[in-house]
């Protein structure tokens, strides 16, 4: 049926995902899955982060649905094993689970909670809601915009600085352009609910796996306190460190500039200013002599800094010297050893220059000598002349009037064209007269 791989995967993935939050899984697959949305999440930042232009990365907000509702499943999935199988220890829900609240926790409850607290509001507050901010604002300036630019290239058609094809392509990217920051706007409120829905999760799986503990397992409040809370804090943590990630992933692509470099290039070649750096270490210096200051840390600082200023200044003397023009050489001067001489220069002619006239006459073959001066043709000075005339009679001056030969129209036929649109097509015979009988004429001529 000619199906590809990703035809098959993406359907069969997504129904995967809804069958998680229904059928119970065993602790060694949901390790599998949490790892596997940990990659997912970095793969994500990482394609976004290497992204010329957010167009670049279009099909981010459906990725971004999809991603949130893995992980959403995932926390459903994991919630149903800490709350039945949590009174057996806490490597009932994996040992992913497990791993991550005794490297947070590290025997501390409190400090497990603070720290996951911390990160949501770190999600949820500012990267979540600032990516809001900045996709709600985009969008709205881009729409605001599309007449703007749609005009401008029907412009640009019109004056025959684009073909067809090229206005086709350029519309479609406004059109696009404008569904990608409509699409993110929305795709923001899923960062911002999953966020809400793991501290709902969180504050579940600890008030019910008490609960269960000491209600239908008879465990002490100590023991349950023990279980449940570095299962919650460590389900909570494997499923808002990919958060995290997705919303810094999107911050990134509705800040996204367009640029023909990646943003590590973009970022490196913007901040890599003398002037910047110079200031900073000579501050750094100024605080490493003070008196009961760690002198050191601040001392190799000012180092590294004053080393970034000198590369910085030193490049940017490359770039000037690899710009500045060749001096022309003294009379029977020699080139110097591994160079090559500069080409003689050439004079620009008339058909170097791009055909941007707005007006233009196309004539077949057959119609070629009237517009040859050389061979007595006078449609040039009579198109000067018309043009000269109407510009009187209208009060404008008439724009220029471009004649060229066309292979493809038949040989006496003629067509006009303002910009890409033609206004008048007929034919012409430069071998025959015109001739116009007078009242007194005798003789019928035919025509």
């Amino acid at each position: 049926m000619g199906l590809t791989i990703g035809a098959v995967a993406l359907p069969a993935g997504i129904l995967i995902i809804m069958a998680m939050m229904i059928i119970p899984l065993p602790a060694a697959l949901l390790d599998v899955f949490f790892v596997s949305n940990i990659l997912l999440s970095l793969l994500v930042l990482m394609v976004a982060i290497h992204a010329q232009r957010p167009l670049d990365f279009s099909s981010f907000p459906s990725i971004l649905l999809i991603a949130t509702t893995l992980r959403l499943a995932l926390n459903v999935a994991s919630t149903r094993v800490v709350l039945a199988e949590g009174h057996t220890g806490a490597g009932a829900a994996g040992d992913v689970i497990e791993a991550f609240a005794d490297f947070v926790i590290g025997g501390n409850f409190f400090v497990g909670i603070l720290v996951f607290a911390i990160l949501v509001i770190i999600n949820m507050v500012v990267i979540a809601k600032g990516a809001g901010r900045v996709s709600e604002v985009s969008a709205r300036f881009t729409l605001d915009a599309m007449p703007g630019k749609q005009m401008a290239i029907d412009a640009d058609l019109n004056a025959g600085l684009l073909t067809s094809e090229e206005a086709k392509a350029r519309r479609a990217e406004v059109g696009a352009e404008a569904d990608f920051y409509g699409a993110m706007d929305g795709a923001s409120k899923f960062v911002k609910g999953d966020a809400i829905a793991g501290l709902i999760i969180l504050a579940i799986n600890l008030l019910g796996g008490i609960v269960v503990g000491r209600v239908q397992h008879g465990l002490s409040f100590a023991v349950a306190g023990d279980t449940y809370v570095r299962l919650s804090v460590g389900d909570g943590l494997v499923a808002q460190v990919p958060g995290l990630l997705l919303s810094l992933a999107a911050a990134i692509i509705v800040t996204r500039s367009s640029s023909a470099t990646t943003m590590s290039g973009q970022i490196g070649k913007q901040m890599n200013l003398a002037q910047a750096w110079g200031p900073a270490a000579f501050v750094l210096l100024m605080i490493g002599l003070v008196p009961g200051m760690p002198n050191m840390i601040f001392l190799v600082s000012a180092g590294l800094a004053g080393a970034a200023a000198f590369l910085a200044h030193r490049e940017v003397r490359a770039e000037e010297n690899r710009a500045a023009p060749d001096t022309a050489s003294a009379p029977g001067a020699k080139p110097l050893p591994g160079t090559t001489e500069a080409p003689e220069a050439q004079p620009i002619t008339p058909e170097d220059v791009t055909d941007i006239a707005p007006i233009s006459l196309q004539i077949g073959y057959g119609l070629i000598a009237l517009a040859s001066p050389e061979s007595g043709g006078a449609l040039v000075s009579r198109i000067t002349a018309m043009r000269r005339e109407l510009s009187r009679s209208l009060g404008v001056v008439v724009p220029g009037i471009r004649i060229r030969d066309d292979l493809t129209l038949a040989p006496n036929a003629y067509r006009l064209r303002i910009g890409q649109t033609i206004v008048a097509e007929d034919s012409a015979y430069a071998e025959r007269q015109l001739a116009i009988p007078g009242h007194n004429t005798r003789r019928k001529l035919p025509g």
